[in-house]
């Protein structure tokens, strides 16, 4: 088969938004970095967005139905690539989560992410039953998705963890979910819940403490909440600009570079900055649906909605984490978030969405 492209084939709005929400990243890691000892972030997070975006063309010329032929194979390396990780990775703030490779530091679980988004794809694409997911389907997807989870979690990572979960529950809305199995499911997690509390760490049952009770220790487990609302809402409705942003500048934000760069950015660009930011982030995720409509399979369905849902989650719960409405889970703002690992896997996972966009125009 040819496929014939040429520069009117690319989809202009998605590398379009992907360049502005990743220039407005490396911007404000600069502003808000400056004279402090991660003041070199910026340029770092330059060569991550540009190594990405030649990721991103790659992945969008391998034809997909090619990985998911081999999604097997990757699954049982990305399997192997997270007990690697915990044996032998890096301890840093009490986590192993990073493995060292020819001098470059990586966070495996990142990269797990795009091999879910394939396994998935696969097993649904696959299913004989029609018009719905039967619950042995069900149970044997979950247990698939689920064992990745679990070594994420003994990491522990929980909120990586979690960016698996949408994967899941997105595809097989997709596939077809009767009534009766979304009552179990939300009946089991209802359950389990509470139990699930008890297997947290200390710090991380801190985290949901303070995110409901943030005043009752102030200077500690609530600090990080109290905080970045206070950042927020300095912004008012320009922003206070870049030197007169105080809890940003006077280190009152911890690591204003990564998980809190929206606490940063709303400052120093205020409500309308906020907007603007808001806006990309929805014209990305719109556009990626816009491919998964008209994808030639269901396979390409699956992909592109397993990328949209995941990218979703992690804007909902990095902003509900900086303004208090949801817990501090660590979990980065998808091409604005200071970090190699994150942007090269949301660039891998936009290029399968893009290649599923070409095999339009296979012949």
């Amino acid at each position: 088969m040819a496929v014939y492209r040429s520069i009117r084939d690319l989809d202009w709005t998605l590398l379009i938004v992907t360049l502005a929400l990743g220039g407005l990243g490396v911007l404000q890691i600069y502003s808000a970095t400056l004279a402090t000892k991660w003041e070199d972030a910026w340029w770092k997070q330059i060569i991550w967005v540009v190594t990405g975006l030649g990721m991103m063309w790659m992945a969008s010329n391998i034809d997909y139905h090619m990985l998911l032929g081999r999604v097997t194979y990757l699954y049982l390396a990305s399997l192997a690539l997270l007990i690697t990780t915990a044996v032998a990775g890096n301890k840093v703030f009490g986590s192993t989560r990073w493995i060292r490779v020819a001098g470059f530091t990586f966070q495996t679980s990142e990269f797990v992410k795009i091999v879910l988004v394939l396994l998935v794809a696969r097993y649904l694409t696959d299913v004989k039953t029609a018009g719905s997911v039967s619950w042995k389907d069900l149970v044997k997807l979950g247990a698939l998705v689920g064992l990745p989870m679990l070594l994420v979690m003994k990491q522990p990572d929980l909120g990586t963890s979690l960016t698996y979960l949408p994967i899941f529950i997105a595809s097989i809305f997709m596939a077809g979910l009767r009534w009766k199995y979304i009552a179990i499911i939300a009946t089991v997690l209802l359950v389990s819940l509470p139990i699930g509390y008890h297997f947290l760490k200390p710090y991380q049952k801190d985290r949901l403490v303070s995110f409901v009770y943030p005043d009752r220790d102030p200077k500690g487990t609530g600090f990080q909440v109290i905080q970045s609302r206070i950042a927020v809402g300095n912004g008012g409705m320009w922003g206070r600009g870049t030197k007169e942003s105080s809890q940003t500048h006077l280190g009152f934000l911890p690591v204003p570079h990564t998980d809190f760069i929206f606490s940063s950015f709303a400052e120093e660009h205020g409500f309308v900055g906020v907007v603007i930011a808001l806006v990309l982030y929805f014209l990305l995720i719109m556009q990626i649906v816009q491919n998964a409509q008209t994808a030639t399979d269901k396979a390409g369905l699956y992909i592109c909605m397993g990328v949209a849902a995941l990218l979703l989650f992690h804007v909902l719960v990095n902003v509900g984490m900086v303004i208090g409405r949801m817990p501090i889970t660590g979990i980065p703002l998808p091409l604005m978030s200071s970090g190699g690992s994150s942007t090269w896997s949301i660039c891998l996972r936009l290029g399968l969405v893009h290649g599923v966009r070409w095999r339009r125009l296979v012949n």
